[in-house]
């Protein structure tokens, strides 16, 4: 009976995956672990996992479009985000969910090919609304019990690496996307 129903979630999981067109994520205590380093000039830094970076480049190689909704402002996530070559960047908002809606219609999306990860109670309305709702590991347990991805990977630490897969396999892109990642990377260390 528990293998039957963990067969039933597991499917429910990749049909709402399938429709993915747009990974939306919360930054700190989803793409950072949360720690902020105070330099004595008030500055401060996050750290970023680069497993969670080749998750995007491949989502990107996939067609999806990406994006960042955070309640903070960082001139240090704008260099990441520029890095990553993020669709959309919105930092300082309070209403994530407005932002989200503004986005889904900007691309022409309904609010089920969007998904969403986060890890606090700041993205609850915004993880209620998406199709694919996702929760890191350590995340806060309102998020958790909303989220249709729990992911083993805590934030910082590549929980949407983890978040991306999931969603390319089950849109059956995930084999030959790394083949052709793969590709492009011994490619480009001959330049």
């Amino acid at each position: 009976m528990l293998d039957s129903l963990k067969r039933l979630r597991n499917h429910l999981q990749g049909a709402r995956a399938r429709k993915v067109a747009l990974i939306l994520m919360d930054v700190d205590g989803t793409l950072t672990d949360g720690t902020l380093y105070v330099l004595p000039d008030g500055q401060e830094i996050k750290g970023y996992h680069v497993q969670d970076g080749l998750g995007i480049f491949l989502a990107q190689l996939a067609g999806l479009k990406l994006g960042i909704i955070t309640g903070k402002t960082s001139q240090a996530l704008e260099i990441r985000a520029a890095r990553l070559g993020l669709d959309e960047l919105h930092q300082g908002i309070i209403d994530k969910k407005k932002v989200l809606l503004e986005i889904a219609e900007r691309h022409q999306l309904r609010l089920e090919q969007v998904a969403f990860i986060g890890d606090d109670p700041g993205d609850l309305e915004v993880t209620r609304a998406v199709g694919f709702p996702a929760a890191v590991a350590d995340a806060h347990p309102a998020i958790k019990k909303t989220a249709r991805y729990l992911c083993r990977q805590p934030g910082g630490r590549g929980a949407v690496r983890e978040v991306i897969e999931f969603i390319l396999k089950a849109q059956g892109r995930w084999t030959s996307l790394r083949e052709r990642a793969s590709q492009i990377k011994s490619s480009s260390q001959n330049l």
